[in-house]
C-alpha cells in the first residue's frame, strides 16, 4: 500500500480564529466520552447538560444522535470570545484538522488551507501524532437516541 501523502508530517498551528467553531453550519457529534467530560467540565448531570447545550439530529445511517447545538448565527454554543469547554473540548473538535477527509490527500488538505489559516503554518505535526487523531475520531461513536 502506498504510503499517505502526510507520511513526512504536516505544519500545523491554530491561529484561535475560531473560523471552524463559527459562522457555518455544523454538526460537533458527541461520544460517551465527549459527554462525560463536558458534564464535569460545565459540573452538570447528564440530562441538565443535554438540555441546555445540545439536540439530537439524524446520521448517515438515519438514526438520530447527539450533538451539541448552534446559535442562530451557526457559531458553536460552547464559543463566546473562544471556547468555553477548551479543555474539555469533543474529540471531533480536538483532532481538527486531521479528520479522514481533510488528510485523504493533498488537494483536500489544501482546499481545507483554504478556509483554515493555520494548515501548513506552524510545528510540524508528525505521522504518528496524525494516525493518532485519526484512530481517535473514528473511535469515538456518537451517541445514539434511545
Amino acid at each position: 500500500m502506498a504510503e499517505p501523502f502526510y507520511a513526512q508530517g504536516l505544519r500545523f498551528s491554530c491561529k484561535e480564529c475560531s473560523h471552524c467553531c463559527r459562522h457555518e453550519p455544523g454538526y460537533v457529534y458527541l461520544s460517551e466520552k465527549d459527554l462525560t467530560n463536558l458534564c464535569q467540565w460545565f459540573n452538570l448531570d447528564r440530562q441538565d447538560f443535554i438540555k441546555k447545550y445540545c439536540r439530537w439530529v439524524s446520521y448517515y445511517d438515519g438514526t438520530e444522535v447527539l450533538c451539541l447545538q448552534e446559535k442562530e448565527n451557526y457559531d458553536c454554543i460552547l464559543w463566546q470570545e473562544c471556547c468555553t469547554a477548551y479543555e474539555a473540548r469533543p474529540i471531533q473538535c480536538s483532532t481538527y484538522p486531521f479528520w479522514s477527509y481533510i488528510v485523504e490527500s493533498k488537494e483536500s488538505w489544501q482546499k481545507e488551507a483554504m478556509e483554515c489559516p493555520g494548515i501548513n503554518c506552524g510545528s510540524l505535526c508528525k505521522a504518528e501524532q496524525i494516525e493518532k487523531c485519526l484512530l481517535d475520531s473514528k473511535n469515538s461513536v456518537p451517541i445514539k437516541r434511545k
